[in-house]
C-alpha cells in the first residue's frame, strides 16, 4: 500500500483503499499503523533516525499532535526511542538499554552487575521438519523446514537457563551453530541486524518444574531441584510469530522479576 495515502479531511477518516485499520478506529491508531507498515517495510531500518513529526504530519495530512500521540504509543512499546535534543529513532537490540529487555531472570544480590549472560553455550542447532505442534505455534506447515537450537546460558560461571529454540527454516536461512557460537551480540540483536527480524513484543507462560536428567546434567542440579519452566512466543511486527523458546531458569541466586505498569 502507499503509506502516504492522504485523509479525507472531510470525513476526519482515511481513504478506504490499503487501509488495514478499521475506518471507525481512532485517527491517531490509523497513523500508527501507517508507522508501523513503514517499519515492516524497511523503510526505516533499527538504529535510524524516521521523519520528524512536523514531516509525518504532512506526510499523512494530519496534526502534529495526532502524530505524536501515533509515537508515543510506539515509544511505550519499545519499537521506537526518543532522543532528547537529537528525534525519534527505530529501536534496536543493540542498544545497551534494551539488549536484554525480555531477559527478566535478575540477580538476588542487588550489587550484581551482571545485566546478561556472562556466557553463552550452543549444544546444537539443527535444520529440522516442523513437527505438528511446532508448526502450529509457528504458524507454519507440518513438515516446514525449521530450525532447532539449544543453548545454555551461564551468569558468573554457573550454568543458569537451559534454552530450547524453534526459529521458521525460510527465515533464517544460514544459521548454523559455529555462527551462533562466534557471534558475541545478543541474539535478537544478531537476528535483526543479519536476518532482518526485530522481536517487538513476547507472550509467556511460566510454572515450576522438576529438572529431566539431561537438565540436571547441563546445569548442575540434582532431580529434585526446582526449577522454573519459561515458554516464551516472540513476534515480529503485526503479530507475526518468529520464535518459540522453552527455557528451564535456576532461581537459586536469581529471581524472575516483571514489572507492571
Amino acid at each position: 500500500m502507499n503509506a502516504t495515502t492522504p485523509l479525507d479531511n472531510a470525513a476526519n477518516q482515511p481513504v478506504s483503499q490499503g487501509l488495514v485499520s478499521p475506518s471507525f478506529s481512532p485517527l491517531y491508531q490509523q497513523i500508527k499503523g501507517l508507522v508501523l507498515q513503514s517499519l515492516q517495510a524497511g523503510e526505516w531500518k533499527p538504529g535510524d533516525l524516521i521523519p520528524s513529526e512536523f514531516e509525518l504530519a504532512a506526510r499523512f495530512k494530519v496534526s502534529q499532535g495526532t502524530v505524536r500521540k501515533a509515537i508515543d504509543e510506539l515509544a511505550k512499546e519499545h519499537l521506537l526511542v526518543r532522543r532528547q535534543g537529537k528525534g525519534t529513532f527505530v529501536a534496536t537490540h543493540a542498544e545497551q538499554q534494551v539488549q536484554f529487555r525480555f531477559l527478566k531472570l535478575k540477580p538476588d544480590n542487588p550489587g550484581a552487575v551482571s545485566q546478561g549472560p556472562a556466557e553463552r553455550r550452543i549444544i546444537d542447532c539443527n535444520r529440522l521438519r516442523a513437527s505438528a505442534e511446532v508448526a502450529r505455534v509457528l504458524m507454519l506447515r507440518t513438515g516446514d523446514s525449521v530450525f532447532q537450537v539449544r543453548r545454555v546460558l551461564s551468569f558468573d560461571d554457573v550454568p543458569t537457563i537451559f534454552e530450547d529454540i524453534w526459529l521458521p527454516g525460510a527465515t533464517f536461512k544460514g544459521l548454523t551453530a559455529e555462527r551462533l557460537s562466534k557471534d558475541t551480540r545478543p541474539m535478537y540483536a544478531m537476528f535483526e541486524s543479519d536476518f532482518g527480524i526485530r522481536m517487538v513484543r513476547a507472550q509467556e507462560r511460566l510454572r515450576a518444574v522438576l529438572p529431566s536428567d539431561e537438565v540436571c546434567d547441563l546445569l548442575k542440579v540434582s532431580t529434585n531441584t526446582p526449577l522454573l519452566k519459561v515458554e516464551r512466543m516472540s513476534f515480529t511486527y503485526h503479530d507475526s510469530p518468529m520464535e518459540w523458546r522453552i527455557g528451564v531458569y535456576r532461581t537459586d541466586t536469581r529471581h524472575y522479576l516483571n514489572e507492571l505498569s
